[in-house]
């Protein structure tokens, strides 16, 4: 089935609107041409992933499925599910998503979700002859170049890692992901306390304030050096230019901990579960400091409220039945 002119153009436009973060702007875009086209896979699939982008997981999840009962092996729709099941840690079902998507989209958009799911089961050498393989024909994709110098660094080929960087900073020099890891990786066998003097620099230079990334770097060098409370800062400055990033909330969450402000601790690693509930060491802290504080009501809502985002996340439901049946709560 093709898009008609009028469903193309709110197609086109909505994707334009996606890029910019407008959601719900091109959410209005394709829902219009679903009026024109309302059983279109390609209409449909867009807004499923569209609502994922929203943290709208439940919706997303329907509307994949719904595209997915018409037309089985619909590749867009087939990555959307890939992406719910990732959230909700089912990492095989995601992985078999993916790689049915693959086999009928081979593009670089979906061999980095084939990509994401092997990482997930810790196959980093296969994931890296993955991207290898998309890199053939799109020997400049920043993002799987980008993918490929993450998996190297985690690998500890770091000289490797760089010279990626280094590359993806060549082709896109607004890359602000990319020049933060070429700058940590180049500052790995300088002195700790000339790394984060030469950043507190940078940062201070009206170029760069605004850098999420670099913020994030000087937390993460702070926290090193166990200087908690200045990391905590920087991550919380991070997070307020890059709300999206929930590794930011997370980081000040563990550094809030360890100074002992335990009611922003959980604030702040409430919010991180509640949009990444596959995350163990946040699970992990969060239920401990819960129990430190004997708020044990308040850890069951919280399970509660993430299971409303995640409805199918079944470790959540298995342990929200242990916490309620532990406290005799109905």
């Amino acid at each position: 089935m093709n898009l008609n002119k009028y469903s193309k153009q709110k197609w086109q436009n909505a994707l334009k609107l996606r890029k910019n973060n407008q959601f719900q702007e091109a959410e209005k875009e394709l829902k219009e041409a679903l009026e024109e086209q309302p059983h279109h896979p390609l209409l449909n699939a867009s807004l499923a992933q569209l609502y994922l982008k929203q943290g709208r997981v439940k919706e997303a999840r329907i509307l994949a499925e719904s595209v997915l009962t018409q037309a089985p092996q619909y590749p867009q729709a087939l990555y959307v599910l890939g992406e719910v099941y990732l959230q909700e840690d089912h990492i095989d079902d995601a992985l078999q998503c993916f790689q049915q998507a693959h086999e009928h989209d081979p593009s670089p958009y979906v061999t980095l979700g084939v990509v994401k799911a092997l990482k997930k089961k810790d196959r980093n050498q296969e994931a890296l002859e993955m991207i290898d393989g998309a890199l053939l024909n799109n020997r400049n994709h920043i993002g799987l170049l980008k993918e490929k110098a993450i998996i190297l660094d985690r690998m500890k080929s770091s000289d490797e890692a760089l010279r990626i960087y280094e590359r993806v900073k060549d082709l896109d020099p607004d890359d602000s992901f990319a020049a933060k890891a070429v700058y940590k990786l180049r500052s790995l066998k300088r002195p700790a306390h000339e790394v984060i003097q030469e950043l507190q620099k940078v940062l201070n230079l009206s170029s760069h304030k605004d850098d999420a990334q670099l913020h994030g770097l000087l937390g993460e060098k702070l926290r090193e050096a166990g200087r908690f409370k200045e990391a905590a800062d920087e991550y919380k400055k991070a997070y307020e230019l890059a709300p999206d990033n929930v590794f930011f909330i997370k980081q000040e969450g563990f550094c809030r901990n360890r100074l002992k402000e335990y009611p922003e601790a959980i604030r702040l690693l409430g919010e991180a579960f509640r949009r990444d509930p596959t995350d163990f060491i946040v699970k992990k802290t969060i239920k401990k400091l819960y129990s430190r504080t004997g708020d044990d009501k308040g850890l069951i809502q919280l399970i509660e409220d993430t299971l409303k985002e995640h409805p199918h996340n079944v470790k959540l439901m298995g342990t929200l039945k242990r916490l309620k049946k532990n406290f005799s709560i109905e």
